[in-house]
């Protein structure tokens, strides 16, 4: 068995993935390390949206450089990805005036706004209370069920190696201590999403790491044309970074928060991603423990169900599936980067917005890992520098 590489990516989630993808582009030897047996994980339990246009500062930056990539790898390892974009509809004009600062904000080569009558010939949703929406043409998505597992596959195929089975159990520098023994590695990424807190407590500690689970919903609903894209809600405008300072938001937040205290304790993102047999992904609420309670309880799903009803005017929702999401979440910050160990780099996304960042955020990680630079000797090395 080969136990010498280039580098060495803990995880195999979308953000391992992503990292092997890049160092193999580089012609680097390349082995993935993960406990499971599979892809598994926050990279299968989500929307599948690249949700692009709606990060702002380093997410927006990682995730317009990884959009080309996520295109590439579709063609590459053949899933599915669509380049559809995202809509979002207004129901109050205090959320069309946050969708008016944002069009502002961005400009008219990454966002459309659409009055009532436009959003009502887009969308298959009821007309009761729609005031307007935007569109948001970048965005991307894939079948989150297809597309990780997919890379991986083509991956091997490539030459990389996988470990399945096989658990991380320490570092040093230039070594991963695992339960079927040591990998050496040039240069070791560190990507087990909340697990961190298992590798290196310390740093999950201090960055205030915890677990983020969420009612998630597969369905069909009898509306009366294919939702085209991701699409957005006035939930929404609080839930991501682009939005949040703009002016208008405050009464969004707070009119939500008079009319939904119950929503708002259940912490509700409503959201819909159409999938390829037409089906609908609904979500999704959020609770963030240290550990995951295995029990769910039903409001989260009866409210889901309530909502999607009243959206699209549909009087039945159709659960084919329903499951407990789970991803790392830590406040005040969506990244966690971190070098413990030389040539050890921990690099977790610590909110929802790992398939929307992952390919740029690995492009990133692995250029300042392995790019060479002049030491005060003359004499090139690879090194990290942050």
């Amino acid at each position: 068995m080969t136990t010498k590489y280039d580098v060495v990516v803990v995880g195999a989630g979308i953000v391992g993935l992503a990292h092997a993808y890049h160092a193999h582009r580089r012609g680097l030897t390349v082995a993935v390390v993960d406990h499971a047996d599979r892809v598994a994980g926050a990279s299968v339990q989500n929307f599948g949206h690249a949700c692009i246009t709606a990060q702002s500062g380093d997410a927006l930056e990682y995730s317009r450089a990884g959009r080309s990539h996520w295109l590439e790898l579709a063609r590459l390892a053949g899933f599915w990805a669509a380049e559809s974009g995202t809509h979002g509809v207004a129901r109050h004009e205090d959320e069309f005036a946050v969708l008016e600062q944002f069009a502002e904000l961005r400009g008219p080569d990454h966002t459309v706004l659409l009055d009532r009558r436009e959003v009502l010939d887009r969308l298959p949703i009821a007309d009761t209370d729609v005031v307007g929406g935007l569109y948001m043409p970048t965005d991307v998505q894939v079948d989150p069920r297809t597309a990780a597992p997919a890379i991986a596959r083509w991956l091997a195929d490539c030459g990389v190696d996988f470990h399945w089975r096989t658990a991380a159990t320490s570092f040093a520098p230039g070594i991963v201590h695992t339960s079927r023994g040591d990998l050496h590695a040039g240069t070791t990424f560190v990507t087990v999403n909340h697990d961190i807190d298992r590798l290196f407590p310390e740093y999950a500690e201090r960055g205030g790491l915890v677990r983020c689970r969420l009612h998630m919903m597969r369905a069909t609903l009898p509306v009366r044309a294919p939702l085209p894209s991701p699409l957005f809600t006035g939930w929404s405008l609080l839930r991501y970074s682009g939005f949040e300072n703009l002016p208008a938001v405050a009464d969004v937040a707070a009119r939500l928060q008079a009319d939904h205290p119950d929503y708002v304790e259940l912490d509700l993102h409503q959201m819909y991603t159409p999938q390829l047999d037409g089906s609908i992904l609904l979500g999704d609420t959020h609770v963030r423990e240290i550990t995951t309670s295995p029990f769910q309880n039903e409001e989260g799903f009866e409210v889901l169900l309530t909502e999607a009803k009243s959206l699209f005017g549909v009087d039945r929702v159709d659960v084919t599936e329903r499951w407990q999401g789970t991803y790392c979440s830590a406040p005040g910050s969506e990244f966690l980067l971190e070098e413990p160990l030389d040539r050890v780099h921990i690099v977790t996304v610590t909110t929802g917005i790992g398939m929307t960042t992952s390919m740029g955020l690995a492009l990133s990680s692995v250029d300042n890992a392995l790019t060479p630079v002049q030491r005060p000797d003359s004499r090139s090395r690879l090194t990290a520098h942050n």
